[in-house]
């Protein structure tokens, strides 16, 4: 399976859709071709057709078989790239650290190309006093610092 042209031709697609952009692509060793999609405002499943389709038709079964599955970035998958973490601004994230300390979870406020701030709210003993009380804490955070961040779903 010619990769350079597999991948010339999933580029050719997602460039149809400038709200699109490509995850992460792969052929294996039996030509299956798989490709992770996903987009700014979600990914319709038109789009993922019109991908497939294009991907699909401009490779020659002849030369060499093959399967694809065209897919998007779905709910419980990490996010792995920055444009992901800028388009779920807003939502809770279930941080895992590199490093193996404790999970964090938290509202996502900002995103950039090297970093994202988290936000969430901590019971912390009152500076004077007995008790607790609840205090909002905020922290920014590396890419190169997070193993696996998940958006958390909440109902």
């Amino acid at each position: 399976m010619n990769q350079e042209l597999v991948k010339k031709l999933i580029d050719e697609a997602i460039e149809e859709n400038p709200m699109l952009f490509l995850v992460e692509w792969k052929i294996s060793g039996d030509n299956h071709i798989e490709i992770l999609v996903d987009g700014d405002e979600g990914l319709s499943i038109d789009e993922i057709v019109r991908i497939s389709r294009h991907v699909e038709h401009n490779l020659d079964r002849e030369e060499a078989d093959f399967s694809l599955n065209v897919s998007s970035a779905g709910v419980g998958s990490p996010l792995v790239m920055p444009r992901q973490y800028k388009k779920n601004i807003g939502r809770t994230l279930k941080i895992t650290r590199v490093d193996g300390g404790k999970d964090m979870e938290g509202e996502l406020i900002s995103a950039d190309d090297q970093s994202i701030e988290l936000k969430w709210e901590a019971r912390e003993p009152k500076p004077i006093g007995k008790g607790k009380h609840t205090v909002e804490k905020q922290e920014k955070i590396d890419y190169t610092e997070i193993k696996k961040a998940i958006v958390k779903i909440t109902f």
